[in-house]
């Protein structure tokens, strides 16, 4: 089967070659590009597409690989003697699977989604692709072994923080997800505000490319800031737009201050004043 997106997510040609390699391949796809270009749905998307749940791993800058495969509470099992509330004996109760160890236990195929995998210090990608390489892992406190009965879909997401070793790199299949050009961008506008006339789509597209052309931006607007100042005007009822001092909603656009007052200097406008 290949992929060819949703109804909801538009992708580029080479985006789902990467995702059919991937499948195939039964290999991570790790998936980078600027924020808000879709990365993290691509995953949604995926397991839309085939059918199959979809597990979430947001990483943090203290995760380490074993908290995906199981979480032994201790502090549980030690309330619970001290108190008697429950057999402590059995100390099964007391694991409690990660994503990457539901993804093995589960019986069925599952998309697993490790999202923002560079916040991780520089040992957890390598620790992370030797558990799916081996598809099992053990328990040390109950000496059990899970072995995976089906290979999850692994997405990988990055978004450059920091530079992954190159032993990861070689075990995944790698795509860049470039910012939509105009043309799917205009269809990805339809997708989420399909009532919207094509003349005020065209004068705000056109607005969204000026911006983001803009050099002395230090974030440029993304996909899903466009789609939320889209909505802000169509609540407000505005049906024109142009680059200039008074265009409405500019922080749904830009969002740090220097930016907010490089476009201020730039096009002679006020930004309010501090309260």
């Amino acid at each position: 089967m290949r992929f060819k997106g949703t109804e909801s997510y538009l992708t580029s040609e080479s985006l789902r070659s990467a995702v059919d390699c991937a499948v195939a391949l039964q290999r991570p796809l790790l998936v980078k590009g600027e924020p808000g270009t879709g990365k993290t749905l691509l995953a949604e998307a995926i397991a839309k597409a085939l059918g199959l749940e979809l597990l979430t791993w947001n990483v943090k800058s203290t995760t380490r690989a074993q908290d995906g495969l199981y979480v032994y509470d201790a502090v549980q099992r030690l309330h619970d003697s001290r108190f008697n509330d429950k057999d402590v004996r059995d100390i099964r109760q007391y694991i409690r699977m990660g994503p990457l160890g539901e993804a093995f236990a589960s019986p069925v195929r599952k998309v697993l989604l490790i999202d923002e995998v560079d916040k991780a210090d520089l040992e957890f990608p390598n620790d992370l692709l030797h558990e799916i390489d081996r598809m099992r892992f053990r328990v040390i406190e109950t000496d059990e072994e899970v072995v995976a009965k089906q290979r999850p879909v692994v997405v990988i997401t990055s978004n450059n923080e920091k530079d992954l070793p190159d032993a990861f790199l070689r075990r995944c299949v790698f795509h860049f997800i470039e910012f939509p050009d105009r043309e799917l961008m205009e269809r990805i506008v339809h997708v989420h505000h399909p009532e919207l006339a094509e003349r005020m789509i065209d004068q705000a597209l056109s607005v969204f490319y000026e911006l983001r052309a803009f050099s002395r931006l230090r974030k440029r607007p993304s996909t899903s800031e466009l789609i939320d100042w889209l909505a802000a005007l169509k609540s407000a009822g505005i049906s024109n737009v142009k680059l200039d001092d008074q265009l409405p909603f500019i922080g749904a656009l830009l969002k740090r201050e220097q930016d907010l007052m490089a476009f201020a200097d730039q096009f002679g406008g006020k930004l309010p004043k501090r309260a």
